[in-house]
């Protein structure tokens, strides 16, 4: 047993011994009398004491198990000369089996309670006691019954910490699913939060200040509206102002402070802690996106990475942003096992290699894409590794994305100063806060 434990049960029980031990001495000490060598008795039995009394109060011997056999060696040791004087040590042998089965390893412990039974039969039949089957079998019995109670307890101990840790990883476990899903749930808020704002709140300021840029230029200068209508123009830029600053401040955390490239090279970054090599590259001259454009190229890489890791057991992961003419595209390519894409299941999740199990990721990362006139492609093969393929089409100036968002460029007009003919501000006043780099 761990001399180490200290456990309400092993410190009342390892008490118990002490004074079961003790009582035995004091009454191999007052049956002294009876044997040929009565001072020779009451000191060994005060010697034993001693031992006991030492090792009972000195803290080394349940810290150290070095300590541990020492201590039960001298013990054992100042019994075998008390034995040996009077046949009244016999009945020390069993609570010394516990002791020795309590304090020393199984290796020590069992020969320990071996080569002590044996001195107690020994001791029996040197002091001249007829020879019957209870001088064996009693030593014997009481040794099996010591040995079957503590590796039974432990047995039972050792279950029982198995059982108190699977308890506390399933208590770790649901709290950090349950915070998975909480910052999941308020990460899906926000870019529910942020998409509501821009196509209804912000959408609406933009057309009223077109509407009323429209109606300031049909009436003549010297109209007594015309006041009235920049005041109501300076206002709805300035709301529409508020709106965009609320639409940033719902951003993704991993897009708030720097491009969608930026993005998803800490992403690569993050997750080559668990895999050998993960790069990141970018092809083309970098293009302003709008926002969900970002968003949705992000978290595809994130889930597609994320198959990788847990299913792929591949040693490299390239991803690739490319920006072209009229699309951006981003590839996820890994050298892992693979799987045959006939036996992805009907939800289209990526299986390991040989079920045809899975989830729910390739069927939302399709679902992005789509959402935005996109394409979405898998390409694998058992041993061959994955391919992970997304094309968005990017729209011309002016003409509006499947999320009804328009292609945001130029620079955002002076709040509360007309912007100049023809400018960027006329064709879309939301303004560069959904192109990449122009986050405040």
């Amino acid at each position: 047993m761990n001399v180490r434990r200290h456990s309400p049960v092993v410190a009342t029980l390892r008490l118990c011994l002490y004074v079961l031990l003790a009582g035995l001495l004091l009454l191999a000490a007052l049956r002294s009398g009876e044997s040929g060598h009565p001072t020779a008795v009451v000191l060994s039995v005060l010697v034993t004491g001693a031992v006991l009394v030492a090792g009972a109060v000195g803290p080394a011997v349940h810290r150290s198990r070095r300590a541990a056999a020492l201590w039960v060696a001298a013990l054992s040791a100042s019994w075998l000369v008390l034995v040996t004087l009077s046949p009244d040590g016999l009945w020390v042998a069993f609570p010394l089996y516990f002791l020795q089965l309590h304090l020393l390893p199984v290796r020590w412990s069992l020969p320990a309670v071996a080569l002590t039974a044996g001195a107690a039969i020994a001791s029996f039949v040197a002091h001249g006691a007829p020879l019957t089957p209870g001088a064996f079998i009693g030593p014997l019995l009481g040794a099996a019954v010591a040995v079957a109670t503590v590796l039974g307890y432990e047995a039972l101990y050792r279950e029982s910490e198995r059982r108190r840790e699977l308890i506390e990883e399933l208590i770790a476990a649901r709290a950090e699913l349950a915070e998975a899903e909480r910052a999941a749930g308020t990460l899906a808020e926000r870019e529910r939060l942020a998409r509501e704002i821009h196509d209804t709140l912000a959408q609406g300021l933009s057309s009223i200040q077109l509407l009323l840029r429209a109606a300031q230029r049909l009436l003549p200068a010297d109209s007594p509206a015309a006041p009235h209508l920049e005041q109501a123009r300076a206002t709805a830029q300035d709301n529409l102002a508020e709106a965009r600053r609320f639409v940033r401040a719902l951003t993704p955390p991993d897009l708030e402070h720097g491009s969608l490239a930026a993005a998803l090279e800490r992403l690569c970054r993050s997750a080559a802690v668990d895999a050998p090599v993960v790069r990141f590259s970018v092809s083309g001259p970098p293009a302003g996106l709008p926002t969900p454009y970002e968003v949705a190229l992000l978290r595809i890489a994130q889930s597609a990475l994320g198959n990788t890791l847990r299913h792929a057991r591949a040693d490299r992961v390239e991803i690739t942003l490319s920006f072209m003419d009229t699309s951006v595209a981003l590839d996820v390519v890994d050298d892992g096992a693979g799987f045959t894409p006939g036996g992805v299941r009907q939800d289209g999740e990526r299986a390991e290699p040989g079920h045809a199990e899975g989830g729910f990721g390739l069927p939302a990362m399709r679902s992005r894409a789509e959402s935005l006139g996109g394409t979405f492609t898998v390409e694998s093969a058992p041993g061959q590794g994955t391919a992970v393929a997304v094309t968005l089409p990017l729209p011309v100036t002016g003409e509006p994305l499947a999320t009804g968002e328009p292609l945001v460029t130029g620079e955002p007009p002076v709040i509360g100063e007309p912007p100049p003919e023809g400018s960027s501000a006329d064709r879309d006043p939301l303004g560069p806060p959904y192109a990449v780099g122009s986050r405040g």
